[in-house]
């Protein structure tokens, strides 16, 4: 298993960050080359709620919410064959609004070469990059 930590500091309030976060029909905004999620069986801030990533034509396998706390925490699984594990996020209340820790335990000998090249660097499909992007969208709209 091999594990990737990042941390970014949002001027947004805990609630609004967290809200944004688990806006499926807002994420292809931040996350590279998403389409859309499909499939949703749930509230996408409750354990047990899974759905589908979709690539383009090509659909990841689904992913499945295994604890969430609202405003403060959620934890989903990954399941595809080129990033399996998990994805948790905190969301943590500072000075200034909202620390974000994004942490991913990536399982598999391919997974863990993919985690590896988006864990690498701050390019617009990185971890890291799709966070600065997250955290702009959040910061444009607090200002509002």
């Amino acid at each position: 298993m091999a594990r990737y930590r990042f941390e970014i500091d949002i001027a947004a309030p805990r609630e609004r960050v967290f809200s944004m976060w688990v806006d499926l029909d807002r994420a292809p905004e931040w996350v590279e080359g998403l389409a859309r999620y499909t499939d949703v069986s749930g509230p996408p801030d409750e354990a047990g709620t899974t759905y589908v990533a979709r690539f383009g034509s090509w659909s990841s396998s689904t992913l499945t919410v295994l604890e969430a706390e609202r405003p403060r925490y959620i934890r989903v699984a990954l399941g595809s064959w080129l990033l399996r594990g998990e994805n948790i996020a905190n969301f943590e209340e500072v000075e200034r609004g909202t620390r974000l820790i994004q942490e991913f335990d990536v399982r598999g000998i391919i997974p863990r070469i993919a985690g590896r090249i988006f864990a690498t660097g701050s390019y617009r499909g990185s971890f890291r990059g799709e966070l600065e992007t997250f955290k702009q969208i959040c910061e444009r709209e607090e200002i509002k």
